[in-house]
């Protein structure tokens, strides 16, 4: 019993990381510890809403805390496939595409032009800033988009 108990924790502690942002992360882990919590909570005695209190609390912690180069699960579901520009999907990837092919252009590897946010696009963003004398943050955003489009001219 201990040992289910600890293998559910492991993997929603893990789970808790979905997502780019922290933001992301934050309300990915809550969600998934509160699921996970509720179970644990009635398997464990506490109430279900005392588990699921706590869960989203540990989770949501885990998942604000934890850095997208620890472990990075990719868009959260939530985000994914909305199609509509601003929140999320095809902006973000339109984003990153046109920062992989300026960072590309520039001489730095960001991995395939795909307008996926990966390893390789994270390193060659933080290398692009470092070099810049940037803040170094590792993220694809639209001023760094535009930063890199002044660059390229």
């Amino acid at each position: 019993m201990k040992t289910r108990k600890l293998v559910m924790c492991i993997a929603c502690l893990s789970l808790s990381a979905c997502g780019t942002m922290p933001e992301e992360r934050a309300v990915s882990g809550a969600g998934v510890g509160a699921a996970a919590g509720a179970v644990l909570g009635a398997v464990t005695g506490l109430s279900v809403v005392q588990g699921a209190v706590i869960g989203a609390l540990g989770g949501g912690l885990t998942g604000a805390m934890t850095r997208n180069d620890q472990i990075n699960l990719g868009e959260p579901t939530w985000k994914q496939g909305t199609g509509h520009p601003g929140n999320g999907s095809s902006s973000r990837q339109a984003t990153v595409a046109k920062i992989q092919d300026g960072l590309r252009e520039l001489g730095y590897n960001p991995g395939p032009i795909d307008g996926i946010y990966g390893n390789q696009t994270a390193q060659a963003i933080r290398q692009y800033q470092k070099d810049r004398g940037l803040r170094v943050d590792g993220q694809a955003t639209a001023a760094l988009a535009d930063h890199i489009l002044k660059q390229r001219s």
